[in-house]
């Protein structure tokens, strides 16, 4: 009875783990992607290294060395390995919850600098040097994507605004989108606020998950005396 378990549970930790694998594959190829394609990190220079490309690579990397490693544990039986997988899972779940306490206690300080970098960054793109071209190029993306023009609106951009200010034609003020990029992304976070916490809630679930699987293969394999020891 107790070897079927130790079996049911090992494959279940497999499967789970090559799962996360493929997921944390995906997630490190669309980091690359976002990389090569996009540069949006250009727009607020203090935060760069924070850019969401840089953010799903280093995910990606994470997730599949976790992985490979509760995979490579549970199919080995190393009980090394296993242990390795339960505090690795322990030290992220802690990261996470604190990232996310220092997010909802510095929120409006972390406005205040986004806001004074997205500044910066739309001055940089006023000029006229090979540089502020690609920067005016992620300013077109942003503008369009988010449906806003300028930080605060469009007199941000003075007598020079650009094409992707407007829906159609730029031949009138009227025509210019009316509410600013900071309010847009501000209204955007705050309109995927609960999906993002119930995002992190899941992720913890599943780590506490693969914690207590770790930890129940690691207790079966020392009491049966099987796979390597520490």
């Amino acid at each position: 009875m107790a070897q079927g378990c130790l079996k049911c549970l090992k494959y279940t930790m497999c499967i789970a783990n090559f799962l996360c694998f493929m997921c944390g594959v995906g997630v490190l190829g669309f980091g690359v992607y976002m990389t090569i394609s996009f540069k949006i990190a250009a727009l607020t220079p203090s935060l760069a290294q924070f850019s969401i490309s840089n953010i799903l690579l280093i995910t990606g990397i994470v997730i599949t060395c976790v992985s490979f490693l509760g995979f490579l544990g549970a199919l080995k039986e190393n009980r090394c390995l296993l242990l390795t997988f339960f505090l690795l899972l322990f030290f992220l779940m802690l990261v996470e919850l604190t990232i996310a306490c220092v997010l909802l206690v510095y929120e409006k300080d972390i406005g205040d600098w986004v806001s004074k970098d997205l500044t910066t960054g739309l001055e940089s793109a006023k000029g006229s040097t090979r540089n502020s071209t690609e920067l005016l190029n992620d300013w077109d993306l942003l503008q369009k994507t988010l449906d806003c023009c300028g930080v605060k609106n469009y007199t941000d951009w003075g007598k020079n605004v650009p094409a992707s200010c407007c829906p159609e034609k730029c031949d009138h003020p009227n025509n210019y989108r009316q509410k600013g990029c900071l309010d847009s992304m501000k209204t955007f976070f705050e309109e995927n606020f609960l999906n993002t916490g119930i995002s992190v809630i899941v992720l913890c679930v599943i780590e506490v998950l693969g914690m207590c699987f770790a930890m129940t293969l690691f207790c079966h394999i020392s009491r049966s005396g099987l796979g390597y020891k520490l």
